[in-house]
């Protein structure tokens, strides 16, 4: 019988798609340390930065973490650039070893536990982390995504700019498995000498302007957009958040032609039940879109778990994006 191999952890290799690896060993393939090895990747854990823009006349998607206040106030608290990636951890949590010593920050949905070396750390401020070091963080108790940043970044190849996992084109990392291992860049900043309290996501409410297509709906479909309460569904994902509730009935029926779609759009497929669309969310669609969520509400939204309450507040553009 053959002797057992031994575990050796597997170089993610960003850059070209999902399912890429380097074979084991190839550590040339790592741009450099700490090491972070996955022991536990969670439901959905994923490479994230402020996204690829500049690119939607090629039809890609920006990407890029959909809480983007919490990823950057993470990297404030390690002394990275704001453009420096971390890790979206998706409700379930994960479990890394490091190592090589380094300074990580915890922020966004708050985590039943995080610990180093089954030691309690906090959330909301830099934490150390010795070389060989197990980095367990719990399942969110609130919300859905919690951010992790590491000191100097994750130092995976960019692609298009960007160091994001796009799970609608493929683009740049493919999601985190059990046994991968990511580079990390070297420092660029001292450590925040304060921390800061995380709170628990808010009930949302969406300011929302009217348009482009908000013409084709009936008055009654406009006016249910804004007083309506609306749950979020269980199929909502990075590209978009699926809301039930009433539906929104159309005046015009005719087929519209595939047009472009921007961040925070309010699509109406064919059901009558909107979805709002998030940081994955393709470049054209071919459904009407009644309006448009201001961009510094679509956070909360994304950290809304599945069966929340929301409500949307009709504005005109001139009071919602000052």
């Amino acid at each position: 019988m053959a002797a057992a191999r031994p575990h050796r952890p597997r170089p993610l290799r960003p850059g070209q798609g999902p399912a890429q690896h380097v074979p084991a060993g190839r550590q040339g393939a790592l741009r450099g340390g700490p090491v972070i090895e996955v022991l536990r990747a969670g439901a959905l854990t994923t490479v994230q930065d402020q996204g690829r823009t500049g690119h939607a006349h090629l039809g890609v998607p920006a990407a890029g973490a959909l809480d983007g206040p919490a990823l950057h106030l993470a990297n404030r608290l390690v002394g990275n650039d704001r453009a420096a990636a971390g890790l979206e951890i998706t409700v379930s949590g994960c479990r890394l070893r490091v190592h090589r010593t380094t300074i990580v920050a915890v922020t966004g949905a708050p985590a039943a536990k995080i610990t180093v070396d089954r030691r309690s750390v906090d959330a909301g401020v830099p934490v150390p982390v010795p070389a060989g070091a197990v980095l367990d963080i719990g399942p969110a108790s609130a919300g859905v995504r919690t951010y992790l940043a590491v000191a100097g970044g994750i130092d995976v190849p960019p692609v298009l700019g960007s160091r994001s996992t796009d799970t609608l084109s493929g683009l740049g990392p493919r999601p985190l498995r059990d046994g991968d291992t990511l580079p990390v860049g070297p420092p660029t900043g001292p450590a925040a000498p304060v921390w800061f309290t995380t709170s628990e996501p808010r009930t949302p409410r969406l300011r929302v302007t009217l348009g482009p297509r908000d013409d084709w709906f009936t008055d009654e479909a406009r006016q249910t957009l804004g007083t309506a309460e609306w749950t979020v569904s269980a199929k909502s994902n990075r590209v978009a958040a699926r809301l039930e509730g009433p539906k929104l009935t159309r005046a015009n029926t005719d087929e519209l032609p595939s047009e472009g779609i921007v961040l925070g759009a309010v699509q109406v497929p064919a059901g009558g039940e909107p979805l709002v669309f998030l940081a994955d969310h393709p470049t054209t669609g071919g459904y009407p879109v009644i309006g448009v969520v201001h961009p510094d509400d679509l956070p909360v939204l994304a950290q809304s778990r599945p069966g929340a309450k929301l409500r949307m507040t009709v504005v005109q553009k001139g009071d919602a994006w000052t």
